[in-house]
């Protein structure tokens, strides 16, 4: 894809994070928020519903082209390019106040997923005061709670005996028939922590931890975050080393671990 055109999307896609973080932190912890369950027995607030519909009102707007996909409404459109949206990422933690929750913005070439290509990636988390980003070919970028800007990239951890770990819950790997593996992997590190969601693997895009894992994914899961990783220096795959969006699964990790982690899962 055009560089050029890579960083007028990033831009975009910044300015998208700018007006879908007003309309979640407007709802965060309020008392009235409306919360109903989705057919996959999954919660769902009104203010998923109102930021996704925001981002494909002003994607109409500035990329009618473009085919959508989002959690919440479904996909539409057509063409070679597909905006890949999760309005709130983490909403049991935001319906229970937690702030560890953020807004994935993902964009891709192509817009069969399993092939697919993801260019462009921002995840705000506006109630840590966090946002990370990247486009392909532009390096990748964290703004801290103080508000200053820098490049991120991933750690230079070889041993995964000294490998940080980190990943959401056992379901989904009980899910997958596949908590042996977790457990190999937990025994194989040096240190494991649920920080769970995206955080897991944004923090292995800044080499605070070295390798993230999850077994059962949704494109919108993963679509923003694979970006962030990948320029940062890191490697995405999915659980059995293809492509993350065709597997639905993800491993991150900062590239010297990551085949030896394919070993072990």
């Amino acid at each position: 894809m055009d560089p050029s055109r890579v960083k007028a999307d990033l831009e975009l896609a910044l300015t998208l994070a700018d007006l879908v973080d007003e309309v979640t932190m407007a709802r965060f912890r309020a008392s009235d928020l409306k919360v109903d369950t989705k057919p996959d027995d999954t919660p769902v607030t009104e203010a998923d519903k109102a930021a996704e519909q925001v981002l494909r009102q002003q994607l109409a707007s500035h990329r009618p082209d473009d085919a959508i996909i989002g959690e919440e409404f479904g996909f539409q459109g057509g063409g070679e390019r597909c905006w890949i949206l999760d309005p709130i990422d983490g909403t049991k933690n935001y319906l229970r106040a937690v702030p560890v929750w953020c807004t994935l913005i993902g964009l891709t070439a192509g817009s069969d997923l399993a092939s697919a290509e993801p260019v462009v990636g921002v995840v705000s988390a506006p109630a840590l005061g966090r946002r990370w980003w990247a486009g392909k070919g532009h390096g990748a970028f964290t703004r801290d709670v103080d508000g200053t800007t820098r490049a991120i990239s991933v750690s230079g951890v070889r041993d995964l005996a000294d490998a940080s770990f980190s990943y959401s819950d056992r379901e989904g790997w009980d899910e997958r028939d596949a908590l042996g593996m977790l457990d190999g992997l937990e025994d194989a590190c040096w240190r494991t922590r649920a920080y769970g969601d995206f955080l897991s693997h944004v923090l292995v895009a800044e080499g605070c931890v070295d390798v993230a894992a999850e077994p059962l994914l949704a494109p919108w899961d993963m679509a923003a975050l694979i970006p962030v990783v990948e320029e940062a220096g890191g490697r995405v795959t999915g659980l059995d080393g293809s492509r993350p969006l065709a597997h639905l699964s993800a491993v991150t990790t900062n590239a010297r671990l990551h085949d030896d982690v394919l070993g072990l899962i």
